[in-house]
């Protein structure tokens, strides 16, 4: 099983097209005429994210569920390099970590409250 895709509703719908675009590296492509703006960005010719405009404002102590993060695995220690590079040129803020036990290690880069985007690959395509 794969991932299909994850669907982030936010009331900043240019901003996160643009993170994902410029700093993630997806593409923009086909979105079906819904009735609500939003994008449809693709990787591998799929469209892996789907982003809504938030019809409806956001209110504190929002009740589960809810999607907390998703995550892109990056296989390529280029694609790794390239990513921390797109990063430090947007001045994009992200938390480091380790996977216990796995050799993995993941970034975390909080998009806007409530989302948060993971980026993980093997260890080993890291250079220090």
């Amino acid at each position: 099983m794969n991932l299909d895709h994850a669907t982030i509703v936010t009331a900043d719908l240019d901003a996160a097209r643009r993170f994902f675009v410029e700093v993630v590296g997806l593409e923009d492509g086909a979105r079906p005429p819904f009735g609500i703006r939003g994008y449809w960005l693709y990787a591998a010719g799929r469209p892996v994210v789907h982003l809504v405009d938030a019809t409806v404002p956001a209110y504190a102590g929002r009740a589960a569920p809810r999607i907390d993060h998703i995550a892109f695995r990056i296989e390529s220690p280029a694609e790794w390099q390239v990513l921390l590079e797109r990063l430090r040129v947007a001045e994009v803020d992200y938390q480091r970590a380790e996977v216990p036990l796995s050799g993995e290690l993941q970034l975390f880069v909080a998009l806007a409250p409530g989302v948060v985007v993971e980026f993980v690959t093997a260890r080993r395509h890291i250079h220090h």
